[in-house]
This record gives structure tokens, C-alpha cells and sequence, in this order.
């Protein structure tokens, strides 16, 4: 059962891995643009404070045994990162400042949470309350893309869901509830089993709306053509001050 757990933790490693991985394509859009356009930075800071609370749960003075939990959150930490300075680069100012306060926010929290279990708390007690924190935080990190699905549904566009992002979170929502279940781990369960569906849900949407994928631009550009025909057809019009 130890050797089936380890090996599932790894899988979940490499799920984990390519989650973080998969927005590489979306910032390289970014980069080139040199815009956010309409993405939005809010499920990376997310990602980021959830990489951050399960490293610290991870840790062997924490909780035993799950060293692999530490190490891919180290990993998407720093990745997860490199995507917020990135966004802030390219930005408008309204959505910087937001992305900022946000920033500061999950950093005052993941202090205090460190803070306090290290400081006022021991055994089984800090493992507890960093587990809690760790669930909760992963379960609103997977809620996080819900803004997106909306806008999905909305527009019939696909266009700002990648694909990638929503396979890769099934992939590793499963490996990690499996790596759950098999420890006995609510901590892990309860958020990954919760991603899991929600992963499930991206990708049912995608499934449905995928044709559509130019949607959005497309009716922006019937509506720019719509216009021109309407000044077109303005300008063929007689002036009635010449009758």
C-alpha cells in the first residue's frame, strides 16, 4: 500500500507540475499582446497562496508522511509567482491594483497561519489547524476558475478557458484525491475531490462550446461590419436639402 501511495503521490507530482505548466501558453499571449486582454489574475494569486499553505502542511514538523505535498506546492509556488509579476507587468491599472491588494492579502494570511502554528500550537493540534487552512484554501483556489465558466457560458466562447488548464486540473484533482484516499487524509480529499469535479464541469463546457472558440471576436466583428454597411448605405441616401 506504501509503494501504490508513493507512486500516486508522483503521478500527482507530474499532474501537479503540468497544471502549473499549462498558463505558460496564456502568458506567452500575454507577452506578445502585451495586454492581459480579458483574463483574469485572480486564480493565480489563489494558486499561489494554496502552494504556499501546502508546502507548510507538508513540512515533516507539520505532518508526516507527505513530503510530496511539499515539494510540487514549492515547485507551483515559484511558478505561480512568476505568473503574478507578469500579469502586473502587462496590466491596466484598475485590475493592477487589485491584483496587488489581493497579493498582499493572501501573504498576511499565510503569515499568520505559519505564525500561529508554529508559535502557539504542537502535534496533532498544528497538523489540524494548517489542514483546515490548507483545505479551505485549496477548495476557494479551485473555486477560483467559477468567474470563467461563467463568462464561458456567457459568450459561448471558449476563448479564455485554455484547454490545458482544465485537463491538467482534472488530471491532478484526481491523482491527488486518490493520494487522498489511499492515506486517509481528509485535508486532501475534501479540496482535490471538489476539483475533481469541477475539473470535470471545464471540460464538459469545453466539449460544448469548443466551435466557438472565436465567438466573442467574431460578433465584434459582424457588429465593426454591421456599421460599415450602415454608413454605406447612409452615404448612398440623396440629401433631401438638395430636393
Amino acid at each position: 500500500m506504501r509503494i501504490l501511495r508513493f507512486l500516486i503521490g508522483v503521478l500527482g507530482n507530474a499532474a501537479g507540475l503540468l497544471l502549473f505548466l499549462a498558463p505558460v501558453i496564456t502568458f506567452k499571449r500575454i507577452i506578445r499582446s502585451r495586454s492581459t486582454e480579458q483574463f483574469s489574475g485572480i486564480p493565480y494569486v489563489m494558486a499561489l497562496l494554496n502552494c504556499l499553505v501546502f508546502t507548510w502542511y507538508g513540512l515533516p514538523f507539520v505532518s508526516r508522511n507527505n513530503l510530496l505535498v511539499s515539494t510540487v506546492s514549492g515547485i507551483g509556488g515559484v511558478i505561480e509567482f512568476t505568473y503574478i509579476v507578469i500579469f502586473l507587468i502587462y496590466a491596466p491599472k484598475k485590475e493592477r491594483t487589485k491584483i496587488i491588494g489581493l497579493f498582499a492579502f493572501i501573504m498576511t494570511v499565510f503569515l499568520v497561519i505559519a505564525s500561529v502554528s508554529l508559535l502557539a500550537l504542537h502535534g496533532n493540534t498544528r497538523k489540524l489547524f494548517c489542514g483546515i487552512a490548507a483545505a479551505l484554501f485549496s477548495t476557494i483556489m479551485f473555486a477560483s476558475p467559477l468567474s470563467v465558466m461563467r463568462m464561458v457560458i456567457k459568450t459561448k466562447s471558449v476563448e479564455y478557458m485554455p484547454f490545458f488548464l482544465s485537463l491538467f486540473a482534472f488530471l491532478s484533482g484526481v491523482s491527488w484525491l486518490t493520494f487522498g484516499l489511499l492515506s486517509g487524509d481528509p485535508v486532501i480529499i475534501v479540496p482535490n475531490g471538489f476539483g475533481t469535479g469541477l475539473g470535470i464541469a471545464q471540460l464538459i463546457l469545453y466539449a460544448i462550446y469548443c466551435k466557438n472558440k472565436s465567438h466573442t471576436e467574431n460578433t465584434i466583428k459582424d457588429d465593426f461590419t454591421e456599421m460599415d454597411l450602415g454608413m454605406i448605405d447612409q452615404a448612398k441616401k440623396p440629401d433631401s436639402s438638395h430636393l
